[in-house]
């Protein structure tokens, strides 16, 4: 009989589609069959509605599904009523899918004292839970995940054979009686009596601090309005101001110290839950992220997480407790101690996190690799991609050659370039330490083999001694294949063009904290030219000098003398620093910047912010990487939009320098009102680069051309949004980074598609 068949493309293997393609056809009267294939998923029906299956398809598809695309045609189907089939071999072109937060429908179960599940710490069902994060290999069934170590016991099994209900083929499906268990320990790894969740909740109220195994890794948690709590856990993690994260109940239970909006609120509930940094609230929560205008909150993940909210409402049946305040709100800050990998073993915890956990809650399901969790801003703009989207693909323009792409030094990711799509790795970090090393090699192999390929080349920064250099030149070597070394800044915007689909010439702004140039200078505030994979230097920032190189760089105060000197100010020096840094002595720097001894120029935005920060009094010393440029940003924030300082910056070299240096004799008068100088900074940058800009697209005589800006100041929310302002104003689209974050932690996604193009020249 003649009937439809419909190939479905996209992210629907593991995730429940199958059945709910059964569900739909049973409902509508049709007969025929579905199965999986190399490609997706096909199905054939037959019978008078099947226009209504057509419409509905993409419509009611299940919640971790991702729909690329639905061909149908006609097709001779012979079958009595509608049936599940065996896979069909063939080439793999899908994918593993990402970590998922926990569903309504599980939720329900775990808060059903009726329910076999009830309080079960590891209910899953194919609309939620670990995928990636227990995934060593395709195809994705039990067998190649850590729940091989648990066998089904009888009703578990009934479910994932059974087509109508939600844990058919439900790889991680598990109950209390086959299942992962939970225990807690001490610091000297000895269990701890009672209910491990009851006792971790007792621990936590008392002000203690627990290693807490979840998805992709363990957190550290404790109480975050327990000041002292906090305050001993920044002493133990020997983390001295960088934020934490604060996770709660629901956005009510948030929002005295979070203003969360409803992009903010989208994200939370979405199905990867992440971080979600939101302009702060009325109150402040003492210690948790000191200085900054943005807290990162979260929500309960998981169903371990959740039933610590559950314990602290009293156990309550049902979910009408899930909309209610609850006053519990957690520190859940990575456990990575001294800036190393994120601990993901029993063991390695007890070893690692001794002297800093009072407690551990561990379980015994393997996590088979490390991911932490991703930290997003409404727009969306990522700042880490990692749990909930990795190893989410971005869809590609064109196809080519495979591209294994290792990326940069500091907040490393890894990009896997197969066909039209690439698979950008979690958020790896900075490779400053053997161990992290370790966790980019593991990370190479395991997304390799998750998606079944052999690279055909191999892209890298073009800096000679990252760690991640020396492996692409290893794995070149090793599988006889080129490397190919793309330039920092023009990876950055090629990594923009790579997710928005651009294959025609644009303007790119690269504006960071600094990069190698090919001219082996230290780049940062780059006017671009991009046309394939060719990259033409047009401008840059005028070069501010960096007084004891890489110290100038995690001292602002440095780089607020180097500018002054630069800009004829030297002789002023002197006073401005007795007002804002009495116990620095200018004396050395102001020698140093004379006879250009130990001074490396560089072209970097970044260090202008720093400078900024430095000039206004901000701060002298930053304890973590961006930190001057995070107050700077909430300062300005905090005040408000401003116009730009009139003269404020100059073009100079027909265009091709911009020159900050005009503000700076009006920020030095900023010293009762930082916030307003601030925001003044801000203003006036932004517009530089606008007209910088849009001056060299008038020069190139192509209206339609487009701009791109990339790199870490790409973060920057204030900044970002006077520039979209001017942008949109000239008429002039602007591109920005979307799946992707701007910073080094999308780097490797323009090294892929950059290394591609070189490639198809030859």
């Amino acid at each position: 009989m003649t009937g439809r068949l419909f190939r479905i493309r996209g992210l629907v293997q593991g995730v429940g589609f199958r059945p709910y393609v059964w569900r739909l056809a049973n409902e509508l009267g049709l007969t025929g069959w579905v199965r999986n294939d190399g490609a997706g998923v096909i199905a054939t029906v037959n019978g008078k509605n099947w226009p209504i299956f057509k419409s509905r398809l993409p419509l009611e598809a299940p919640r971790l599904a991702r729909i690329d695309s639905i061909e149908d045609e006609a097709a001779e189907v012979s079958c009595e009523g509608f049936v599940i089939l065996d896979s069909e071999p063939g080439e793999v072109k899908t994918a593993i899918g990402p970590d998922a937060a926990i569903c309504p429908e599980c939720i329900a179960e775990i808060c059903d004292p009726a329910s076999r599940r009830w309080r079960y710490a590891f209910t899953t069902c194919t609309h939620c839970g670990p995928r990636y994060t227990v995934s060593h290999r395709i195809p994705y069934d039990r067998a190649q995940t850590s729940l091989a170590a648990f066998p089904l016991c009888a009703p578990c099994d009934d479910e994932y054979r059974a087509p109508a209900d939600r844990r058919f083929h439900a790889e991680t499906t598990c109950c209390p009686d086959c299942g992962p268990q939970l225990k807690l320990l001490s610091a000297d790894a000895q269990p701890l009596a009672g209910d491990p969740i009851s006792e971790t909740l007792r621990l936590l109220r008392d002000g203690k601090i627990v290693a807490i195994k979840g998805l992709g890794g363990f957190h550290l948690a404790c109480d975050a309005r327990n000041a002292g709590a906090v305050a001993e856990l920044r002493e133990r993690k020997q983390r001295e101001e960088k934020p934490f994260a604060v996770m709660g109940l629901n956005a009510a239970s948030l929002a005295e110290f979070a203003r969360i909006g409803e992009g903010e609120l989208a994200l939370l509930n979405s199905v990867a839950a992440p971080i979600v940094l939101c302009a702060k609230g009325s109150a402040e929560l003492k210690g948790i992220a000191p200085g900054l205008a943005w807290l990162g909150v979260m929500l309960p993940t998981t169903p371990l997480h959740l039933l610590l909210w559950h314990e602290a409402a009293g156990r309550p049946a049902g979910t009408d407790w899930l909309t209610q305040t609850n006053d519990l709100l957690l520190v859940m800050t990575s456990a990575n101690p001294q800036g190393e990998p994120l601990v993901i073993a029993n063991d390695e915890a007890l070893e690692r996190l001794s002297g800093i956990a009072d407690a551990y809650l561990v379980h015994d399901r393997e996590i088979v690799i490390r991911c932490d969790d991703s930290v997003v801003r409404a727009g969306p703009a990522f700042i880490r991609r990692a749990r909930g989207y990795v190893p989410v693909p971005i869809a590609l323009a064109d196809d080519g050659p495979t591209v294994l792409a290792l990326g940069g030094y500091l907040k490393n990711t890894i990009c896997v370039m197969k066909g039209r799509q690439a698979f950008l790795s979690q958020h790896i970090g900075g490779l400053d330490n053997a161990a992290a090393i370790g966790f980019l090699e593991e990370t190479v192999d395991h997304l390799l083999a998750i998606l079944d390929v052999q690279p055909e080349l191999i892209a890298q920064d073009l800096h000679p001694d990252f760690p991640s250099t020396h492996l692409a030149v290893r794995l070149a070597e090793k599988l006889g294949i080129p490397a190919i070394a793309v330039g920092h800044h023009h990876a950055h915007i090629a990594a923009i063009c790579a997710e928005h689909g651009v294959n025609e010439p644009l303007i790119g702004l690269a504006l960071d904290g600094v990069g190698l140039g090919p001219d082996g200078g230290a780049w940062g505030g780059e006017l671009l030219y991009l046309d394939g994979a060719n990259c033409e230097r047009l401008g840059h920032l005028s070069p501010l000098a960096m007084p004891g190189g890489d110290r100038a760089a995690k001292e602002p105060w440095r780089m607020a003398v180097s500018a002054l000197h630069g800009a004829g100010f030297g002789y002023r020096v002197g006073g401005w620093i007795k007002q804002y840094y009495p116990s620095r002595d200018p004396g050395p720097l102001l020698t140093m910047l004379a006879r250009n001894l130990r001074c490396p120029p560089t072209t970097s935005l970044g260090r202008w912010f720093d400078a900024a920060a430095g000039l206004l009094g901000v701060r002298d010393l930053m304890r973590f990487e961006g930190q001057a440029a995070m107050e700077l940003e909430g300062l300005a924030a905090g005040f408000g939009p401003v116009e730009p300082l009139p003269g404020g910056y100059t073009l100079r070299e027909d265009g091709a320098i911009l020159d900050l240096s005009p503000m700076l004799s009006t920020l030095m008068g900023c010293k009762d009102d930082a916030a307003h100088g601030a925001a003044l900074f801000h203003a006036t940058v932004a517009a530089g680069l606008a007209d910088w800009a849009i001056a060299t697209v008038n020069r190139k005589k192509s209206p339609k051309l487009k701009v791109a800006i990339g790199g870490g100041c790409a973060m920057n929310a204030v900044l970002m949004t006077a520039l979209r302002s001017r942008f949109d104003a000239a008429g002039i689209e602007l591109l920005e980074a979307r799946q992707a974050p701007p910073n080094d932690g999308g780097l490797a996604l323009g090294q892929a598609l950059v290394a591609r193009l070189i490639s198809q020249l030859v």
